[in-house]
């Protein structure tokens, strides 16, 4: 049955016709768990409890449900003072259950969703309020350091699959009634809650209002990941770079929030994502801040030129050894002729098929088990690349180039996808035109990057710094005594401290 038919019920007095429009409702569904009990004392109260296997708590629906049903007397309870003017579903409620967390609903469309997501629906015979118990227990993997953003120094936590777990992992760190939680519930079929975190009186409200709005607009039947909703939102969706970030880290959705920005926490995955998000964020590590900033500052310059090299070192040696051998001195020009006789490829397939080899093996080394891709990459590269060149395939220079492209670009990982979209353009580019085509490319790639905006901030803010405010957490990271301002057009509150 289609999950939104519920819709069209509606609760009755009578607990048998309740109990059957349930089973209905979840007909063929065996994980569905319907308990009918009674009070051992009063033969009159009959209740049937609802609830599913794996999502919910046995041991609690057993001991905070059921057995004090069974022993209540309400003949007794309706005598004692105040619970005198209450009906059955209040006295069960304020003197029965054993549970923080008890509700009364009366529709239909507030139960299933609760239900499916753990929680005990408590049906009692003559009422048409129904009792809405928590007793969530879903599956959960626990805290670890996160693969993809490990640091020496610094917290090992990091987010996982519940999304209220990671909620109180951020509040552990955020001990302020300004840190906001806004819930909402995306997709018709698998209605994915997702949080909106920010600190009020920090927070840019354009920045959050449209985000709101985007959040709203969504339209589709299910949203399983947090990159699903990336999609939905961003500015320039068909954009190579991202202009919304995500992490794993704790400590750096926190960093964010205190900058202004605003995080997004979405049910059922790992990882967060964090807006607006500039071109400059790529070099940050969550490493840079805890430790030395003169070290954390040379890192970042190090990052900065690994993408330049990334992008740009197939583009030059094709553009170079093509078609501007004056430019090579005499002893490196002869090495490389050399070393190319007998080559059966121009130096542009060459340079082609080895980066179209390079990133197999990197796939494939993510792809299999760690022990055994980390195997598959190492031998596959020296196996590889020096059979290729012992066959005359594959000159060593071009190796080396390649090795050079590759290490490079591991430097900023989350920035893999752009370097290779943009470093085969500045291949093409150059392999047609020489240097002219490379700085074609060059120029192209900066007025895309400068056209892009996230949720109104210019991407490259920050890029072209001058100033000393604007470099004391970009370009290079200062101490942190020194950062007294958050990031401009971000935040509200430009103040960081006195």
């Amino acid at each position: 049955m289609n999950s939104n038919n519920y819709l069209g019920y509606s609760l009755t007095k009578s607990l048998q016709l309740n109990i059957d429009m349930f089973k209905e409702m979840f007909s063929n569904d065996d994980t569905v768990v319907f308990r009918e009990i009674e009070s051992k004392q009063d033969a009159d109260l009959k209740c049937c409890v609802i609830f599913i296997k794996g999502m919910a708590n046995k041991d609690i629906i057993d001991e905070h449900i059921i057995q004090p049903i069974i022993d209540i007397n309400l003949k007794d309870l309706k005598q004692s003072g105040a619970a005198n003017q209450d009906n059955n579903i209040d006295i069960i409620i304020k003197k029965v259950l054993l549970s923080s967390s008890v509700k009364k609903q009366t529709k239909i469309d507030d139960l299933i969703l609760p239900l499916l997501y753990g929680d005990t629906i408590l049906l009692i015979e003559g009422s048409l309020e129904v009792i809405l118990v928590e007793t969530k227990a879903l599956p959960e993997r626990g805290i670890e350091e996160p693969d993809s953003e490990r640091v020496v120094k610094g917290s090992k936590e990091g987010f996982n699959e519940m999304m209220i777990t990671n909620l109180a992992l951020i509040r552990k760190r955020l001990r302020t009634y300004n840190l906001k939680f806004s819930f909402k519930e995306v997709g018709t079929i698998t209605k994915t809650k997702l949080s909106v975190c920010y600190i009020d009186g920090i927070v840019n409200e354009k920045i959050l209002q449209e985000l709101m709005k985007r959040l709203d607009n969504i339209d589709t039947d299910g949203i399983i990941t947090s990159e699903a909703v990336d999609e939905f939102i961003k500015d320039a969706p068909r954009s190579l770079f991202k202009t919304i970030g995500n992490t794993e880290r704790p400590d750096v959705a926190v960093g964010k929030l205190l900058e202004g920005r605003i995080v997004i926490v979405v049910d059922g995955t790992p990882f967060v994502l964090t807006l607006p998000f500039i071109f400059m964020e790529y070099y940050q590590s969550a490493e840079d801040y805890t430790n030395n900033y003169i070290f954390a500052s040379l890192n970042r310059i190090l990052r900065m030129m690994a993408f330049f090299l990334g992008v740009s070192i197939p583009a030059l040696y094709v553009a170079v050894t093509t078609y501007h051998q004056e430019l090579i001195p005499t002893a490196l020009l002869l090495s490389i002729s050399t070393a190319r006789e007998g080559i059966p490829f121009p130096t542009v397939v060459e340079a082609l098929i080895m980066l179209m080899g390079f990133t197999t093996l990197r796939e494939a080394g993510v792809r299999l088990p760690q022990a055994i891709g980390q195997s598959l990459s190492i031998v596959g590269a020296l196996v590889l690349g020096e059979a290729a060149v012992n066959a005359r395939i594959i000159s060593a220079p071009m190796v080396i180039v390649i090795a050079m492209t590759g290490i490079s670009s591991f430097l900023v990982p989350k920035l893999i996808a752009g370097f290779e979209i943009v470093r085969l353009i500045f291949l093409l580019l150059s392999s047609y035109w020489g240097l002219f085509g490379y700085m074609y490319g060059v120029i192209g790639l900066f007025i895309y990057l400068f056209s892009l905006r996230s949720f109104g901030v210019p991407y490259m803010l920050y890029s072209s710094a001058v100033t000393s405010e604007d470099i004391k957490d970009t370009t290079l990271r200062l101490p942190v005594w020194a950062m007294k301002n958050r990031p401009r057009l971000i935040s509200k509150n430009k103040k960081r401290q006195s």
